[in-house]
């Protein structure tokens, strides 16, 4: 932002000045994710309405989740290039756009395209926040702000099912879509008002499709970036293995009710939020990689967890068993992902809104890799604990790479300091 907050003098105002950019910016990067699962309970009756299968409506999910990662790609590189505030308005406005278009549809085709329309904009948002925050904040401090983007993006899929439920009662497949919509509304409003820009000129990157070529090759070919990137998107896939895969569970294998099933999808998220403000906390003592390899301990432990009951015990009585490794898992992604966004920014300072992209196109592909792959044995739960331990185990490993970084010494990097008006930490 390129207000001075902290050199005024009134510690107060800019406490005020920070939680309200960081609450905007929160909101801003969870409409994409909320807008992925906030129709599923309304697929039935899109598929009718439209003359589509079940298979077919699918359709319209996977062309979201291609858009939220390749909108990212486009829109990182460009705010890098052009600042950040134009692009995250016009991407706003498009996703409102795109969801009137969405409640508009008249085939699956047009749905697809304009889900993938929407899923870029979305991404885009993604993208944009986490290099705002990158411009503002740097070290403990961005790990503290990603972990409220983190909780917001983590928690906003979980809950969105449960939105579109309640919005049900009240309106049609069609109608869901334009609660989004009105959302982005007010958030365009928000944006306008109290997201000022934080790229200046000076620091914004030339050049056109060779150059934004040539950064995304410096970002794959630094282990240290590339092992933080991987930490946060295999843990992403795990939690969107657990996001695809646990009505079935639940409801199919241990014939959970929908009331009992939405309260463990409801502390399931209080719990990825809990979690997100002690990793917020816990970072002015202890360091973001402590934080990292402590919740990825936590998410290895109850991935394990969750397969030994899927392949022990797979009987209603047992719904508890599975309960409790799915949330410690869950819980710690809070001071995981936000870590590893953080720590894998912080090397490329010169180019955030390119490193933001790659970050965020990663997280969605690998969660949409993921999610299917829960379904491929339907008679137990053991799909879903091989996914989620198969994605903690890679997230590992990439923390191993990431252990052979070397500082970044290029010459924006050595004064990442002082390149940005990043915001004092009090």
């Amino acid at each position: 932002m390129t207000v001075d907050v902290g050199s005024a003098g009134n510690a107060n105002s800019s406490v005020v000045v920070r939680g309200r950019l960081l609450v905007v910016l929160g909101a801003l990067s969870g409409l994409g994710p909320l807008a992925t699962d906030v129709y599923l309970p309304g697929l039935p009756r899109a598929a009718g309405a439209l003359n589509t299968t079940a298979a077919g409506i699918q359709s319209s999910l996977t062309a979201y989740l291609f858009g939220l990662a390749m909108g990212q790609l486009v829109a990182g590189p460009l705010s890098d290039r052009h600042g950040r505030r134009r692009p995250l308005l016009a991407a706003v406005a498009v996703f409102v756009l795109a969801s009137v278009l969405c409640a508009s549809a008249l085939n699956i085709l047009t749905l697809d395209m304009f889900r993938l329309l929407q899923g870029g904009a979305g991404g885009a948002g993604v993208a944009i926040c986490c290099a705002v925050v990158r411009d503002l904040y740097e070290g403990a401090a961005a790990a503290r702000a990603y972990s409220i983007l983190m909780a917001v993006c983590g928690v906003a899929p979980i809950i969105a099912p449960a939105i579109g439920s309640q919005l049900l009662q009240v309106t049609d497949w069609r109608g869901v879509f334009l609660a989004p919509a009105g959302l982005g509304l007010v958030l365009v409003y928000c944006a306008n008002a109290w997201v000022d820009e934080t790229l200046p000129v000076v620091h914004r990157s030339g050049g056109g499709l060779a150059a934004t070529v040539a950064v995304l090759r410096r970002l794959a070919a630094d282990p240290g970036f590339a092992g933080y990137a991987l930490t946060a998107g295999f843990t992403f896939a795990a939690l969107f293995g657990y996001i695809a895969a646990s009505p079935f569970v639940f409801e199919g294998l241990y014939h959970a009710s929908p009331q009992l099933f939405a309260v463990y999808f409801a502390l399931n998220a209080t719990g990825i939020l809990l979690a997100s403000t002690a990793n917020a906390r816990l970072l002015r003592r202890f360091s973001p990689h402590a934080l990292l390899d402590l919740g990825l301990v936590g998410v290895g432990v109850g991935a394990v967890g969750v397969l030994v009951v899927a392949v022990t015990a797979q009987h209603p009585p047992h719904l508890y068993a599975l309960a409790a490794p799915l949330f410690l898992m869950l819980f710690s992604f809070g001071p995981t992902r936000p870590n590893a966004v953080a720590l894998a920014l912080d090397r490329h300072p010169d180019s955030a809104g390119s490193a933001a992209a790659v970050l965020g196109a990663m997280q969605f592909t690998l969660g949409a890799i993921a999610a299917p792959l829960t379904g491929l044995h339907r008679h137990s739960a053991i799909s879903l604990g091989v996914t989620v331990l198969t994605a903690a185990c890679l997230a590992v490993l990439a923390r191993f790479l990431a252990r052979r970084e070397k500082p970044d010494t290029t010459p924006s990097a050595a004064v990442s300091t002082g390149n940005t008006p990043c915001i004092p930490d009090h």
